[in-house]
């Protein structure tokens, strides 16, 4: 029971991480290879402030979350302005997350390459719940405001989008800050619960799951990528028995949805009418 317990606590924390690269990615239109960095930001800075100044774990939680917002500034203001096409930007980011993981390889604060050990576990399920439904609850009313209307207008067409107003760079950032403010979050509820970190679990690949989980899951809706993220993580788990196997199901899985459900799970469509205005997060309906 224990271990089914922390199944759904992992996967819940990765839920929000998914939930705020979904903001940036699928409905601002941007990709994202180096998102990891950010819950690393917000993993280390909460554990430092709890395990070192014995900082009340909610304000450093709250912290991690800033110090992942301020990061993305400094990574997004000389990206973003130079305007940069998605591709371009994804590699700029990716190379920030690795860069990151060498920079926390060797402070002495951070304890190098072997990790941080000691955390305290202040992550529980009720808590999990509770960040993971206040950010789906922030994330609706996000993209339902005019701020959330530009960023999805920047996906559908950037050019049409600033010729009616919209200031690309100040919507994109602005994205990129929100996201990486629920990557922090995640990060510093992952550090919480694991009750250890270390740089290796803060790469190239975890940037990569989570953007899966948005693609595989719909990058026009929100229920879709928290699904994707749910099954991407419970379904090796629940193979664990095969051993490697587990792994081949994983990939397979992911190949079939993008084989027969190109759109994603949930398309741009949600699971609830808590989501939706007037059909979908976008007011219009799509093919």
């Amino acid at each position: 029971m224990d271990y089914i317990l922390s199944i759904v606590i992992l996967a819940c924390i990765n839920m929000i991480a998914v939930l705020g690269l979904s903001i940036f990615t699928g409905f601002t239109g941007l990709f994202s290879l180096g998102h990891a960095a950010f819950v690393a930001v917000g993993a280390y800075t909460s554990a430092i402030l709890t395990y070192y100044y014995y900082v009340p774990f909610y304000l450093a939680l709250a912290a991690g979350a800033a110090a992942a917002g301020l990061v993305s500034l400094v990574i997004g203001v000389p990206t973003l302005r130079a305007k940069l096409r998605s591709d371009y930007f994804a590699i700029a980011i990716l190379g920030f997350g690795e860069a990151l993981r060498v920079i926390l390889e060797n402070l002495e604060i951070t304890n190098g390459a072997r990790g941080l050990p000691g955390i305290d576990g202040f992550t529980t399920l009720p808590v999990v719940l509770v960040c993971l439904a206040g950010g789906v609850l922030v994330a609706r009313n996000f993209l339902r405001s005019r701020w959330g209307a530009a960023c999805i207008a920047i996906r559908e067409d950037p050019v049409a989008a600033e010729m009616a107003g919209v200031r690309l760079f100040r919507t994109r950032l602005l994205s990129l800050v929100v996201s990486a403010v629920y990557c922090g979050l995640s990060g510093g509820l992952l550090a919480h619960f694991l009750s250890f970190i270390q740089p290796v679990m803060f790469t190239l690949v975890q940037s990569t799951q989570l953007l899966a989980a948005v693609i595989a899951g719909g990058m026009g809706s929100i229920s879709g990528p928290l699904i994707a993220s749910f099954v991407f993580i419970g379904l090796p788990e629940a193979l664990r028995v095969a051993q490697m196997w587990r792994l081949v199901a994983y990939g397979l899985l992911l190949v079939l949805i993008m084989v027969y459900r190109p759109q994603g799970l949930m398309g741009y469509s949600e699971l609830s009418r808590f989501f939706r205005k007037n059909g979908n997060p976008e007011g219009r309906s799509r093919s």
